[in-house]
Parts: C-alpha cells; structure tokens; sequence
C-alpha cells in the first residue's frame, strides 16, 4: 500500500506530532489552513469515513473523545473550533486514509463550501 498516512504512521515520513497512543496519531498539517491545523488519524488504515463500520467504529470513537484533549493542548478549546473529514473526491479528500481536521486559533468563515 502506497498510503502517506501509513508511512507517517509507520515513521518512514516525518511529521511534527501533536499527540499520539496506541490508536491513533495527531500532528501538525503542512499546508495550515489556520492557525492551529492538526490531522488526527487512525493507525489502522481505514479509507474514509464510507468504511466506518462495527469492526472499527471503537477507533472512531476513541479519536473523538481525544480530540478535545487535543484542542485544549492547543488552547482553541475556549474559544472555538471546528472538525472536518472530507469524503471522496467531490470533497477533496486528497489521501485516502480517514483523517480529521482539527482547526482553530482565529475566527474561522462561516462558509462550508
């Protein structure tokens, strides 16, 4: 498998970590779109959010009790943030590995699409 996000999980691509355990790992996006842009991943490949299912719906679950231990290490917890995973094509998912967007910092747009 050819997927950056393994590679990164695995260590043969650096990233600049901003949390990670046994399931999941968290670090910094290389094109911000905010002040403070985090991906959060599972190690597990998983596609996208269309291949959630029983078998791993317990990582799902898990990342989203991390993430507001993430954001309030990252002090956007106060004032806001916003969590985004982009599915298929139409929504520019551009690696084909489950990740969520962590985004803070500023005012973001009110503006989805």
């Amino acid at each position: 498998m050819d997927c950056i996000f393994c590679k990164i999980v695995k260590g043969e691509i650096p990233s600049k970590k901003a949390y990670e355990d046994e399931k999941i790992l968290a670090f910094y996006d290389i094109n911000p779109q905010a002040p403070i842009h985090i991906l959060v991943i599972p190690k597990v490949h998983i596609a996208s959010v269309d291949e959630i299912n029983e078998d791993n719906s317990e990582i799902i679950s898990h990342i989203f009790k991390t993430i507001p231990k993430i954001a309030k290490e990252h002090a956007v917890n106060d004032k806001g943030y916003r969590v985004i995973s982009n599915c298929g094509d139409d929504a520019c998912q551009s690696v084909k590995h489950l990740h969520f967007h962590i985004l803070g910092g500023r005012q973001l747009s009110e503006s989805m699409a």
